[in-house]
């Protein structure tokens, strides 16, 4: 662990590493990765490092790691520099270990990190209404729906300073 780690009751949330990224990109597999990771939308993510190198950064993208046991299960990750005080989150949970929670715990502890940042004042994410689970992530992470975008069939979830996040 690091001090810039990010750790919770079950979880630990890590700054993914160059050599860790290039792993993903080539292939490779690491002894500490669950079996089914990385899923397909961290490939994306890790293939866009190189555009976005602001991602690795402090207030980027990191991975999801089970305290107990350190296997890597999923990324989360904030879409830095925020815009006019508001910075988009995403993550991934691998099929293995969805429905314990983790990923409501990792938005939970990155919304808070992330409202910590100067000039940040609301976490969002857009989310497809034909992904249940997710919409259950977000509200479960204390986010509410904002509006509804019905040609695009996604939702945009908002959680702000104002609004802390549910314990």
């Amino acid at each position: 662990m690091t001090d810039a780690d990010l750790t919770t009751d079950r979880l630990i949330l890590r700054s993914w590493t160059p050599g860790e990224a290039a792993a993903v990109l080539d292939g490779a597999r690491s002894a500490h990765w669950a079996q089914d990771f990385p899923a397909e939308g961290d490939h994306v993510i890790v293939g866009l490092f190189a555009e976005h190198p602001a991602w690795l950064d402090e207030y980027g993208h990191r991975q999801v790691i089970e305290r107990d046991g350190g296997l890597v299960v999923g990324s989360i990750g904030l879409f830095w520099p925020p815009s006019d005080g508001t910075l988009e989150i995403g993550y991934g949970i691998v099929p293995s270990r969805r429905g314990r929670g983790y990923a409501a715990e990792a938005t939970r502890a990155l919304t808070a990190f992330a409202l910590t940042a100067p000039g940040v004042h609301t976490v969002y994410a857009n989310v497809e209404l034909s992904n249940p689970a997710s919409l259950r992530v977000l509200e479960k992470a204390g986010f509410r729906r904002s509006h509804t975008d019905t040609e695009q069939n996604t939702a945009r979830f908002v959680l702000s300073a104002t609004q802390p996040a549910r314990r």
